[in-house]
């Protein structure tokens, strides 16, 4: 019979003789109760604010995407396209240009990029569903798409035929430009907007979408050159398997790159936050918890009557020390288990109804996830743990005599 833990329990769940011993108890259970609570909700709010954040990001960017790793375009024959389809695992692949740009309207201006897409890009990504007025590209027409933050910056409202949107490239090779006539050192067309959409703040003024035929004229490339392809994979696709087989119909060296890999700088920065954010509640979750020493010393004091009569009945120090230990730990499972059950149902109940709002129609985003409740569980169950070990030691030699 495991006699510490026996007594620890026995200790746990009856009164003291100090009716501050009782409310110090309560006191430190409570602690760890919204320690817990605490953790578990910050980290559940994290979680939903990056998937926020990356939804609209994740529906713009492809599942995989070849980039030269010298240049600005590929070599892409008909022959490589048709070899590069039937690849096992792809379920569509996009041809895409992209290129820097100087957009005028009316006065005003605007530097973006242009990115021309043939007809599959809507299959590799949803981007013609972020639609927020008109319509998505009609392949062979002078018609572009473009984001809110342009629109919004040149005023240029969806299909006014009346007034046409200017778009300049530099031509390649002009050289010194000239004063007189600064026009002649672009190629230049005119278009007007047929749709626009809206994703985020960065790329609503970044980018312009345009037929990929439109855009290589602009730029002067012949049709066996594209900036990037873009896929969209099978669920059950082997990604290192399709990057190898992507890799051997390109005789050039090519970067191809997953969705992670595309927006590395982000995936880091939100990262970076969740484990600083982790690491400062943890931190008051710590100071919170180690209360609970507190709480044990006051009952090892208040049980020195009781800690000779166990020595003398035969309990060793080691054992003894261990009734305090577990007391401790037990508190600490009684509280997290609690904490986490409340904050479990106070993200559900978010999810639910969305009481917390962060706008009139948008609910602050939360996410409920297992790999959180384990994060919180391990976390408070290590610093109570702790926190019950040091107080353990108060138990000496000297108390025992």
């Amino acid at each position: 019979m495991n006699y510490p833990l026996y007594i620890a329990k026995r200790y746990l769940f009856s009164k003291s003789n100090k009716n501050a011993v009782n409310i110090i108890s309560r006191i430190a259970i409570i602690a760890v109760i919204l320690g817990a609570m605490a953790l578990f909700i910050v980290l559940s709010g994290f979680s939903g604010l990056k998937e926020f954040a990356l939804q609209f990001t994740n529906m713009f960017d492809s599942d995989l995407k070849v980039i030269p790793a010298k240049g600005k375009t590929l070599q892409l024959t008909e022959e490589q396209f048709i070899k590069i389809q039937k690849i096992e695992g792809i379920e569509a692949v996009s041809k895409t240009i992209e290129e820097r740009i100087f957009i005028r309207y009316e006065g005003k201006n605007h530097i973006a990029f242009i990115k021309g897409v043939d007809e599959n890009y809507s299959k590799v990504t949803p981007i013609d569903s972020l639609l927020l007025v008109g319509d998505w590209l009609v392949p062979n027409q002078n018609e572009v798409v473009i984001g809110f933050g342009i629109s919004a910056k040149l005023s240029i409202p969806p299909r006014d035929y009346g007034k046409l949107i200017e778009v300049y490239v530099p031509k390649p090779g002009t050289g010194q430009i000239n004063v007189l006539d600064p026009t002649s050192a672009f190629n230049s067309e005119r278009v007007v907007a047929s749709g626009i959409y809206e994703i985020n703040d960065e790329l609503n003024g970044k980018y312009l979408f345009s037929d990929i035929d439109f855009a290589r004229n602009l730029l002067g490339l012949d049709s066996t050159k594209v900036s990037f392809l873009e896929f969209k994979l099978n669920p059950s696709a082997q990604e290192d398997k399709v990057k190898a087989d992507i890799s051997g119909i390109f005789p050039e060296e090519i970067i191809i790159k997953n969705r992670f890999q595309q927006n590395d700088a982000l995936y880091k920065m939100l990262n970076s936050e969740n484990l600083f954010t982790y690491l400062f509640v943890s931190l008051i979750a710590a100071i919170a918890i180690f209360n609970l020493a507190g709480t044990i010393i006051m009952i090892i004091l208040e049980k020195r009557g009781n800690i000779k009569t166990l020595y003398f009945l035969g309990l060793t120090l080691k054992e003894i020390r261990k009734v305090f230990f577990y007391n401790g730990v037990l508190m600490t499972l009684i509280g997290v288990f609690i904490g986490l059950f409340l904050g479990s149902v106070l993200v559900l109940l978010e999810i639910q109804y969305g009481f917390v709002p962060i706008t009139e129609s948008l609910p602050y985003p939360v996410k409920f996830k297992l790999i959180n409740l384990l994060i919180v569980f391990l976390t408070i169950t290590l610093l109570g743990g702790l926190a019950s070990k040091i107080a353990s030691l108060r138990v000496s030699q000297r108390l025992l005599s």
